[in-house]
């Protein structure tokens, strides 16, 4: 990932967080993810009254890219508007998983600009064998 990448990246995920449609939380999330031939496509949460039919931000982003018919992401950038870093939930590390080619970096992004560079494998250290399931 280039600088200049990063640096959009990061810009399309705060933007993306200003369309949140959270009224019920009010807690925004916005993301944006780079695919590995530097497509960029965000996405932000979208709550719902039945709080399970919620959509989260990461995985928003992840079915854009899909639906453009990219396969492979390389780096996921997350961000809302607490100061302190937020990471993606469990849901959110599965579908990362299914895209995410080697070496996938996630950047948290707080509300103040700090950002925090994560492997992805850190954050999902021992996802399922995804491969056996395509057999």
């Amino acid at each position: 990932m280039t600088t200049a990448q990063r640096r959009e990246l990061i810009a399309r995920a705060v933007a993306a967080k200003e369309t949140s449609y959270s009224p019920y939380s009010r807690f925004r999330v916005g993301a944006a993810v780079l695919t590995d031939d530097g497509n960029i496509f965000d996405g932000c949460n979208v709550e719902n009254a039945s709080y399970g039919l919620a959509i989260c931000a990461e995985r928003n982003a992840i079915f854009r890219m899909a639906h453009a018919g990219h396969r492979s992401l390389v780096a996921v950038a997350v961000t809302s508007d607490h100061t302190s870093f937020i990471t993606p939930c469990g849901a959110c590390r599965q579908v990362i998983a299914e895209f995410a080619a080697k070496g996938t970096v996630v950047l948290l992004v707080s509300a103040k600009g700090r950002v925090k560079r994560v492997p992805f494998e850190r954050i999902f250290p021992t996802p399922p064998d995804l491969a056996s399931l395509k057999k």
